[in-house]
Parts: structure tokens; sequence; C-alpha cells
């Protein structure tokens, strides 16, 4: 089992609040789990975490993925998401 946390800034209108990303890695069904978001964001938000690490050559874990995003009270639609991800 692997832990990752990696800090980030969401981009909220001019404000630019701390986020804390901690990405766990399990063995068990391979799968990816967002917490705390709602189930179409939550596929979407999958299908780009895995394309932006296949993209950038990295090899997708043939195991369980469990993505939190801290502070839980952030709004986290999907151009949240997407900034997140990308670092923008």
């Amino acid at each position: 089992m692997s832990l990752a946390i990696v800090y980030s800034r969401a981009s909220i209108g001019v404000e630019a609040p701390l986020v804390t990303i901690e990405v766990h890695l399990s063995n068990g069904k391979p799968g990816l789990t967002i917490v705390g978001l709602p189930e179409t964001t939550v596929k979407e938000a999958g299908d780009r975490v895995r394309s932006a690490l296949m993209n950038a050559n990295f090899m997708y874990p043939p195991q369980r993925i469990t993505i939190n995003l801290a502070p839980a009270d952030l709004p986290k639609e999907g151009v949240l998401i997407c900034r997140l991800r990308s670092g923008s």
C-alpha cells in the first residue's frame, strides 16, 4: 500500500485556497475512487486522471486508487478538478 500527498491551489474567483491531494494505492479490484464528489463528476474526473497519467507516459497502476481532496468544504465541480489536475 502506498500513500502520496501533494499540495496544489484551487482557482475560485480571485481566491486560490490551498488544496491537499491524497492518493492511496491498495490491493484489490483495480479501479479509481474520488472521495466526496457527485457521481457524474467522479466519472468525468476519473477519466481525466487516467488520460493524464497515460499521456504523461506513467503506468496506470493495476491496483485500487483512492483520491481525497481536502478541505472537504471546497466546491469540487469538474472545472476545479481539471485545474487541480493540470496544475494551472
